[in-house]
């Protein structure tokens, strides 16, 4: 038995697995805050591509024959900044910097945002636009016009007498290591214990990023980037294929071979 042709086939399985990671980086470049995706790959060893492949037949290879491929072991996630655009929205919100702000899921966990619109809610409460809560619940009474975020997240509002008072102020949660976030989409992550546990401070203390009202981060995927990684994925999912040929061709010919 060739062993090349489930070595090729370990390869052409991650190529694709790569392949769709880079069409979802491209798809959501232009969704804010999104952070880009990357695969770890590592080798198998000997017998673990035939169950990775689900190979089982008479015509797999055995368990102790000699046997390499490769195989996507994680998938990780880039939490470089994106690049702030001024909004028309005086309501929108970014972090200028590392950190997450904390919102409340409807079962009460909490979950972590890079930022995004916020607006008040039916119980007067602020809350981003989805309608998840900020975790520090922040009240705001209805003779409230006018709400101004400081960079240090204190939160100010102004009514139609021009007075000014203080809401409460919005905190961001940092982690020790953010790539162990778990996405659960719509721009939120929670924590594991890859990620360990947040530890919520003040913005712009300690490391943490400052807040930026009428603000909204872009995506951190770059275009000529993912064109790069997309040829190289084609080059190596098509010498993969060659592989697999050739190996066919060898095994075609000593059937072919006459005493």
């Amino acid at each position: 038995m060739n062993d090349a042709l489930y070595i090729a086939a370990t390869g052409m399985k991650a190529q694709t697995a790569q392949l769709d990671l880079i069409a979802n980086n491209v798809a959501n470049m232009d969704t804010p805050g999104y952070k880009r995706g990357s695969l770890r790959f590592g080798d198998l060893i000997s017998g673990e591509a035939i169950r990775t492949l689900g190979g089982t037949g008479a015509n797999s290879p055995t368990a102790n024959s000699t046997l390499a491929g490769v195989k996507s072991v994680g998938l990780l996630r880039s939490f470089a900044v994106g690049v702030l655009r001024r909004s028309d929205d005086p309501l929108s919100l970014a972090i200028q910097g590392e950190g997450f702000i904390e919102v409340q899921l409807p079962d009460g966990s909490a979950a972590f945002s890079r930022g995004g619109r916020l607006e008040v809610n039916s119980e007067r409460l602020l809350a981003t636009a989805d309608g998840l809560e900020l975790r520090q619940r922040i009240q705001v009474p209805a003779d409230v016009r006018q709400i101004a975020i400081a960079e240090d997240g204190q939160v100010q509002g102004r009514d139609d007498a021009g007075r000014s008072f203080s809401l409460g102020r919005i905190d961001v949660a940092m982690f020790s290591n953010p790539s162990g976030l778990t996405s659960i989409g719509d721009g939120l992550w929670r924590d594991s214990t890859a990620s360990g546990d947040a530890l919520v401070m003040p913005a712009g203390e300690a490391g943490a990023g400052r807040l930026k009202q009428g603000f909204v981060e872009s995506s951190n995927v770059q275009l000529v980037d993912e064109m790069v990684l997309l040829m190289v994925a084609q080059r190596a999912y098509e010498m993969n294929v060659k592989v697999m040929q050739t190996a066919d061709e060898i095994a075609s010919m000593t059937n072919n071979l006459r005493k």
